[in-house]
């Protein structure tokens, strides 16, 4: 922005000074900061200090800026143009370029790898060179429940039983499939201090609390 309010865009490695907003609840402030920078460290100063560089979204913010401007020369503001899109097509303003970075050498650099022999800073490459490559996917929230179960042991079997356990799993988990349970859900046992899954109900103790819970 020039000191008269109008707008010119520059190369973003130019140093200008960098008009910050300072947002607290609905009360916006706009500052001026009197060290020239580049429009990414314009932005980290404002994001450090304040909240942004200045978003000016009306004719009103635009004369509230103009309103604090002196003299010549040119003013950053928080609007910018970027031709790099990530490839979930979005876009973002941060960004990590190695110095000199990018140049689009031969035309052809339309891709971009990041230099982890050089804290990760990011340079323009060709799309068909080889490189190993960072994946990632939809963040996955996980939950644990414990559930107290009863089985009546007709047959007499070993439930603390490996395979038994295993077998009761599988049927556990064949009718929650069947009453809507996602596959992605796993069922374990969870061992008592003695080591053991499941413990032989005491009927006697039983009844003597249902007793004193009827009283």
């Amino acid at each position: 922005m020039y000191s008269v309010g109008l707008w010119n865009d520059y190369g973003c490695d130019s140093r200008c000074y960098p008009i910050c907003t300072d947002v607290r609840g609905s009360d916006v402030t706009f500052i001026i900061v009197t060290k020239a920078l580049t429009w990414t460290e314009a932005q980290s100063y404002c994001r450090a200090h304040y909240t942004d560089l200045a978003s000016v979204r009306n004719m009103a913010e635009n004369q509230k800026v103009q309103a604090i401007l002196s003299g010549g020369g040119l003013y950053w503001f928080g609007l910018f143009r970027d031709t790099w899109k990530w490839s979930d097509g979005s876009t973002s303003s941060f960004s990590f370029w190695k110095k000199g970075q990018p140049d689009n050498n031969n035309g052809n650099e339309t891709c971009v790898a990041a230099d982890f022999s050089q804290s990760g800073t990011w340079e323009g490459w060709s799309c068909d060179i080889e490189r190993a490559f960072i994946c990632y996917g939809p963040v996955v929230f996980t939950s644990k429940k414990v559930l107290k179960v009863k089985f009546e042991n007709k047959k007499n079997l070993d439930l603390n039983d490996p395979a038994v356990m295993e077998a009761i799993l599988k049927q556990l988990k064949q009718k929650l499939r069947a009453q809507g349970l996602d596959d992605n859900i796993k069922l374990s046992w969870r061992k008592q201090a003695d080591g053991k899954v499941f413990h032989k109900e005491d009927k006697k103790t039983n009844k003597r609390r249902r007793k004193r819970e009827e009283l």
